[in-house]
């Protein structure tokens, strides 16, 4: 059973009677001496045994317990750019139950970080995320820097976790002032992550928590302290961790095959190219010169919220920023225009329930916020229906250019071929088509390739073991393309709720969609367009006489699939009777949510790299 919801609260700016940046809650200071960055090289990491340790290393982790100002990753980023020794790859996992907002960051660090740190804070500050719950990557030196930043309670957060872990800064305020963060239980799960040879070093010294730091498995010893503190407490891991998942190796698995190259195959096209790692990418689409989504000019990723932050919500929520963070680069037209969403509600009674749902999430009403009609159609630029919520991080997407640019990323090869079956070659996969002929091999392929990857399965008498995914069905729907003019120019933002209206892409102002069980083909019809352009109108308020004049089944659209798994989650991973065969299916209505997502799952786990996703939402989209 998951933990109840816990709002995320976070720090405030305060200063003890010296001067010092101190914390009400916990009657602590952050920083006991002005020298923090010195207290980080002495006990984190010299007490750690670096850099010496990393030297060598393809790649070395951190986990930390207490972000606070970032001063500790801060200088332990300094030490790696550095080192001419360095390992290729930097990972920090750091839990922090109360993040400061970025504003507030940035002036601290304005005055606590080191003048030779400059940079590398307002880098960190540029990356900041929105104060919300739940894992956070961040990357930088083009991915061979990583910090996976964990807002929320280190005890909920520690045992969903899945890394391993070669060194722990164990940080926090004092013991007596916050123990939870000092837990035996806390400890164990945090131990139960060591890499074989994992250090840790804090500069706690008590007793009480040596003895809990022996019993979850770290032998422990008193070291010199730093800034008048007569000692720290350094250790190492008696036995390395669980581990949740075997890494082939590295030297093997630079290839990957990606079969699909719609939105779910150009996500982990991207992410692994990035990785440096070659990836084909098999295309049957454009082996009929039809490719995904051609025609598709615009779509909305807009996150969803749920009252009790259920995994739905939260998935839709880490997506949505890791779609940002990975497609913000891209060229125009293919990045995304973040304008917005307004999600109108389905009847005026909802005010209050909705209202209470906001008060409970506790989010920053710069990511999410209740807005009335007035503001709705002020923010709109057009007549709403209702009032709603507001995502000012509501983005609209062309997947046409986007799934292009994607698929254009260094190091990714496209192939037409449609893939009917798949075959072991023994520690590889052979990818076949329907005439007995190899389109591809790898020692890894990931099948992306929506509801086709069933009958692949079938095919390769590999579906039996995932009654899941026996289950998924393939739903066609369409959308609609309205001339700008008919809506006085469209909306300046998104405008979703039973049905979407988005701005202007140039050609027209899309509008959807259909949902079309059991239909024997995905096309655009008279009928479809008459629901499309009735749920646009249910969005609105006032008379438009142009768009009432539209005639349905004269307009452009484009029709497609979506492949709906039970739940409507995605499967994603490697099979668990198939190692080196991956899937990446289930995408349903969200595949602008999940693309960039679970293309850095997959990525991760193949890098090994700490997870993106918490166990507990990893275990919910597993194959099965």
């Amino acid at each position: 059973m998951s933990a109840p919801y816990v709002p995320l609260t976070p720090a405030v700016i305060d200063f003890d009677a010296d001067g010092k940046l101190y914390s009400a809650a916990y009657g602590d200071v952050y920083h006991p001496h002005p020298g923090s960055s010195g207290q980080a090289e002495h006990v984190f990491l010299r007490g750690n045994g670096l850099p010496e340790r990393w030297r060598g290393r393809g790649a070395f982790t951190v986990c930390e317990t207490g972000f606070g100002l970032g001063l500790n990753f801060l200088t332990l980023w300094h030490a790696w750019r550095q080192d001419p020794q360095r390992p290729a790859a930097l990972h920090v996992v750091s839990l922090e139950g109360h993040p400061f907002s970025r504003d507030d960051l940035s002036t601290l660090l304005a005055r606590y970080a080191p003048a030779s740190m400059d940079g590398l804070a307002q880098r960190l500050v540029e990356q900041w995320p929105a104060l919300l719950p739940g894992l956070h990557r961040l990357e930088f030196e083009n991915g061979a820097v990583t910090l996976t930043l964990g807002f929320g309670d280190a005890q909920v957060l520690a045992p969903r976790l899945a890394m391993r872990a070669d060194a722990f800064f164990l940080d926090g305020f004092a013991p007596e002032r916050n123990p939870g963060m000092w837990s035996p239980s806390l400890l164990r799960d945090l131990a139960q992550l060591a890499a074989p040879g994992a250090t840790m070093a804090t500069w706690a010294c008590t007793g009480e928590l040596r003895h809990a730091l022996k019993e979850a498995g770290f032998d422990v010893r008193r070291s010199p302290g730093y800034g008048g503190k007569w000692h720290m407490t350094e250790g190492v891991a008696r036995a390395p961790g669980k581990v949740a998942a075997s890494i082939a190796d590295p030297a093997t698995v630079q290839h990957a095959v990606v079969v699909g190259a719609g939105l779910a195959g150009a996500g982990i096209a991207q992410a692994l190219a990035g990785r440096g790692w070659r990836v084909t990418v098999l295309d049957a689409a454009r082996a009929v010169g039809a490719p995904a989504h051609a025609g598709h000019l615009a779509a909305a990723l807009t996150p969803v919220v749920a009252r009790d932050d259920n995994a739905r919500a939260r998935l839709s929520r880490a997506g949505s920023q890791r779609a940002l963070a990975r497609w913000q680069a891209l060229p125009e037209g293919a990045a995304p225009r973040v304008c917005g969403t307004i999600q109108v509600e389905r009847d005026a009674g909802k005010s209050a329930a909705l209202a209470g749902t906001l008060d409970t999430l506790a989010f920053p009403r710069d990511w999410v916020r209740q807005v009335d009609r007035d503001e709705a159609s002020a923010l709109a630029g057009l007549p709403v229906a209702r009032g709603g919520v507001f995502f000012a991080q509501g983005m609209l997407i062309q997947p046409n250019r986007l799934i292009d640019a994607l698929l254009a990323t260094p190091g990714v090869d496209m192939q037409p071929g449609r893939a009917a079956r798949v075959e072991p070659l023994g520690q590889a996969w052979r990818v076949i088509d329907a005439q007995g002929n190899e389109l591809a091999q790898a020692h890894t392929v990931i099948l992306a390739n929506a509801f086709g990857a069933q009958a692949v399965l079938q095919e390769s008498g590999l579906l039996d073991p995932l009654p899941r995914v026996a289950q998924m069905h393939a739903l066609a729907g369409e959308v609609t393309l309205v001339p700008a003019p008919a809506l006085g120019g469209g909306p300046r933002c998104i405008v979703g709720g039973e049905g979407y209206l988005l701005p202007d892409v140039g050609a027209g102002c899309v509008v959807g969609s259909t949902y079309e069980h059991g239909a024997a083909q995905a096309v655009v019809t008279e009928a479809g367009q008459r629901t499309t352009l009735a749920k646009a109108a249910g969005l609105l308020s006032g008379h438009f006489p142009d768009f009432d004049a539209l005639v349905p089944g004269s307009l452009a659209g484009w029709a497609g699939w979506r492949a709906v798994l039970p739940g409507r989650l995605p499967a994603i991973g490697e099979l668990p009777h198939a190692p080196g065969l991956w899937m990446a299916i289930g995408y349903a209505s969200r595949g602008l949510s999940w693309s960039a997502l679970m293309g850095d799952v997959i990525g991760a786990r193949l890098a090994g790299e700490p997870e993106l996703l918490e166990t507990d939402l990893a275990q919910l989209i597993s194959p099965r």
